[in-house]
Formats: structure tokens, C-alpha cells, sequence
């Protein structure tokens, strides 16, 4: 008979994720195991080596990404897209976490296996701001967005070149730029469209 498992795989992966945020690519199994209180050989028989782990992480992303959550059921669709928007950069709003995960990212797109998972990643995000966008446009909130896959490509780009830029000069808090950058964005796109 088995042992039970005395921490999860979300623990793990959590723990993962603080380790890359404080090291970046620098990290090891070892870093991890630390972080979660378990032995290094615990982490390699559960994802058999970094690179499992990297592609549990991603893996993990998508299926949150799929996921329905609480802002998709917000009543005010133009809140639960600015509240979607942002919580994607959340874990990034401190200047180390941000370069080290962006450090991360570099060596993720070196990889083929990972590079693929992360364009699944990136495809799961804006499926999900497209459902968002759509309900938006269809409550008349916003009556000048462009169409709903173009509109969630144009609002995943936002968060990703404005966390990018952040992150070479975080001056303020990443949300608050995020929010603004947004804003600025949903502004546009809440008046209607005019012929020329």
C-alpha cells in the first residue's frame, strides 16, 4: 500500500513558482523541495526533473486559464475584464519577481516543449478575455471594440508589453500601470464607432 502524500502537487508547484520568482532560471529541485518542506528526491519522483516541473507549471497555467471563474461571472463585464486583465500580472508586481519570471520566459521560449505550451497558455488567456469582451459588447458596454478575438489579442499584448516595460523601469506599482494603460484602451472602445 502506498504512502500518503504529505503535500500536493499544487503545493509543489507553488513553492515552483516562489522559487522562480526569487531565483528565475537559476532555480533548482532543490530550491523547490526547500521551499515546500519536502526532500529534493520528493520532487524529482513526482515531476522527474526540472523540466517536468517547468511543464507541470505551464500545464497548471492552462488549466486555470480554461477555468471559469468569479470575474467571468461579474455583473459589470467591463469590470470583470479589467479585473481578468490585471490578475494575470499579479503574481509580477514586485520588480525582482518580475525579472526573474521574465528571466524564466527567456529560457521557456528556448525550449521547444515549453515554447508550446506557453503559446497554449497564450491562446487559453485570450479565449478567455473573448468570452469577456463578447458579453461586453453584446450588454452595449463597449460598442467600439474591434471583434472579440482581436480585441482580447489587443489586451493580452497591453499586459504583456506593459509588464515588460515595467519591469526594465518599475517605477509605481505594476497594477496601477496595468489599470491605467487599460483604461485608457476601454475608453476608447466604450464609445461607439464613427464612419469616416
Amino acid at each position: 500500500m502506498a504512502r500518503p502524500r504529505k503535500i500536493t502537487d499544487e503545493q509543489l508547484l507553488a513553492a515552483a513558482g516562489a522559487a522562480i520568482a526569487q531565483l528565475g532560471p537559476r532555480f533548482t529541485l532543490a530550491d523547490v523541495a526547500a521551499r515546500a518542506g519536502v526532500s529534493a528526491g520528493s520532487v524529482v519522483h513526482r515531476f522527474g526533473s526540472k523540466h517536468g516541473l517547468l511543464v507541470a507549471l505551464f500545464d497548471a497555467a492552462i488549466e486555470a486559464a480554461r477555468s471559469p471563474t468569479a470575474a467571468g461571472e461579474a455583473a459589470d463585464p467591463v469590470a470583470a475584464i479589467r479585473n481578468e486583465t490585471v490578475n494575470q500580472a499579479a503574481p509580477l508586481d514586485d520588480p525582482e519577481a518580475a525579472a526573474n519570471n521574465l528571466a524564466q520566459l527567456g529560457a521557456d521560449l528556448a525550449d521547444e516543449t515549453l515554447r508550446t505550451r506557453l503559446a497554449e497558455l497564450h491562446a487559453a488567456v485570450e479565449a478567455r478575455l473573448e468570452s469577456l469582451l463578447i458579453r461586453a459588447v453584446d450588454t452595449g458596454e463597449l460598442p467600439g471594440a474591434p471583434p472579440a478575438p482581436v480585441a482580447a489579442r489587443v489586451l493580452a499584448a497591453l499586459v504583456n508589453g506593459t509588464t515588460l516595460r515595467w519591469s526594465a523601469a518599475p517605477v509605481g506599482g505594476l497594477r496601477a500601470r496595468l489599470l491605467a494603460d487599460l483604461d485608457a484602451v476601454l475608453a476608447g472602445w466604450a464609445r461607439p464607432e464613427t464612419s469616416a
